[in-house]
């Protein structure tokens, strides 16, 4: 767990990163700010396409910034206390989400499952890329997969009579 400094305490910018201060949690920071990522999901997932992409896209580029600053304080790169980058990943794969709590759940598990697992480019960006845009982008990435996913089977169900 990242013990919180007097830095972290008086910067907008950690809090913004570390999800308001859920990256502090003391075990699985990561699911804790995927879990409570749902919250403000809940709040605009029924904002036409264009506005919610524009949300994430804002917040992703918001991430970058503040995870930066994270960063630069903590003198570690990408701390499991940032977790604005799930945020983003889970807003990415819950885009056009089908209507249901079976669907919302399997978002979650899928979205920690890539983020966990980071199958290729996720891996690559963890490793290769830094800073505040490396921090964020893996998520992103696995965003992407756990969108590709869901699309997918939203899109076979009825095709194949379900």
């Amino acid at each position: 767990m990242t013990q919180l400094t007097p830095a972290m305490r008086r910067s907008p910018a950690f809090w913004v990163a570390s999800g308001f201060g859920c990256g502090l949690a003391p075990k699985a920071p990561g699911t804790v700010g995927t879990l409570v990522a749902v919250i403000p999901w809940l709040l605009f997932q029924h904002l036409p396409l264009p506005i919610y992409i524009a949300i994430v896209v804002a917040t992703f580029a918001l991430g970058v910034w503040t995870a930066h600053q994270v960063i630069d304080i903590v003198e570690k790169d990408d701390p499991s206390v940032i977790v604005i980058d799930e945020f983003v990943g889970l807003w990415i794969g819950l885009a056009a989400l089908p209507a249901g709590l079976p669907w919302l759940i399997v978002g979650v598990l899928l979205f920690r499952l890539f983020d966990v697992s980071k199958p290729w480019p996720v891996s690559w960006a963890d490793r290769k890329l830094h800073g505040g845009f490396g921090a964020m982008l893996d998520d992103a990435l696995a965003g992407l997969y756990t969108l590709l996913m869901i699309q997918s089977v939203a899109w076979l169900l009825p095709r194949w009579g379900y």
